[in-house]
C-alpha cells in the first residue's frame, strides 16, 4: 500500500471512528432522556397515588359515620356515590326530594371544605356531579326513546344537584363560589355506566386530579 493510499485509509478510518462516537453520544443522550422521562413519570405516579390515597382517607374519616344513613359510599377513586333512588328523586323527575336536600346540606359544605383546603386546592382539575339512570323508560321498547329520555333526565338531575349545592348559604359555600364555578361541572351519564341494576339510579361526585393530566402529557 502506497503512502498516499495509507493516508487516505487512515482518514476514512478516523472519519468512521468519529461518526461512531457521534452516534454513541446520540444513543447515550437518547437513553438518558428516556430514563429522565421514566423517572418523571414514576415521580408523578407516586405523587398521584399518594395524593389519591390521602384524600381517600380524609373523605372517609369525615363521612364514615354518615354513609350508612345516606345510603352512600366512597370508592377508591374518591368518588362519592349516593345510591338510594327513592331518596334522590321521584321516578322520571329531576326535582330533588326534600330528604336528599337535607343530605346535600349536611354533605356539601364539608366536602367543599376538604377540596378547597390548602392541601388539595391546587391538586384538583375538575369535580363532576354525574347523574346516572337505568336503561328503562316506563313501558317503552324504543331504544331511541329510552336513551334520549334517560340522557335528558340524568343531565337535569345533575344540574339540579349542582344548582342546589351552589345556592347553599353556609359560609363555606358562599366563600368558595368562585372556585366552585371554575372547577365544578354537571354531567348527564344516562346508563353509560350501568353497573349493578339496583344502583343504576344514582348521583356521583367524581374528582379528577391534575397529576392525571401530567402523566397523559408525558405519554404523548
Amino acid at each position: 500500500m502506497t503512502l498516499k493510499a495509507n493516508s487516505e485509509w487512515m482518514s476514512i478510518s478516523d472519519m468512521m471512528s468519529g461518526l461512531m462516537l457521534v452516534f454513541l453520544f446520540i444513543a447515550i443522550g437518547f437513553m438518558m432522556e428516556m430514563q429522565s422521562q421514566k423517572d418523571s413519570m414514576k415521580d408523578i405516579a407516586i405523587s398521584y397515588r399518594d395524593s389519591k390515597a390521602n384524600l381517600n382517607e380524609v373523605l372517609y374519616e369525615e363521612f364514615e359515620d354518615d354513609l350508612k344513613s345516606w345510603d352512600a359510599e366512597i370508592t377508591k377513586d374518591n368518588t362519592v356515590v349516593f345510591n338510594s333512588p327513592k331518596v334522590l328523586f321521584e321516578v322520571n323527575r329531576s326535582d330533588i326530594n326534600p330528604e336528599f336536600k337535607k343530605v346535600l346540606e349536611e354533605f356539601f359544605p364539608r366536602y367543599l371544605k376538604i377540596l378547597t383546603s390548602k392541601q388539595y386546592k391546587d391538586e384538583i382539575k375538575e369535580v363532576r356531579i354525574e347523574g346516572h339512570t337505568s336503561d328503562k323508560w316506563g313501558t317503552s321498547s324504543s331504544k331511541k326513546e329510552i336513551y334520549l329520555n334517560n340522557m335528558k333526565l340524568s343531565q337535569n338531575r345533575a344540574y339540579a344537584v349542582l344548582s342546589y349545592c351552589y345556592s347553599l348559604e353556609d359560609e363555606v359555600t358562599k366563600e368558595n363560589r368562585p372556585w366552585l364555578e371554575k372547577f365544578f361541572r354537571a354531567n348527564g351519564m344516562a346508563f353509560a355506566e350501568l353497573g349493578e341494576i339496583e344502583k343504576a339510579r344514582r348521583v356521583e361526585f367524581t374528582i379528577e386530579m391534575n397529576s392525571e393530566e401530567k402523566v397523559y402529557k408525558i405519554l404523548k
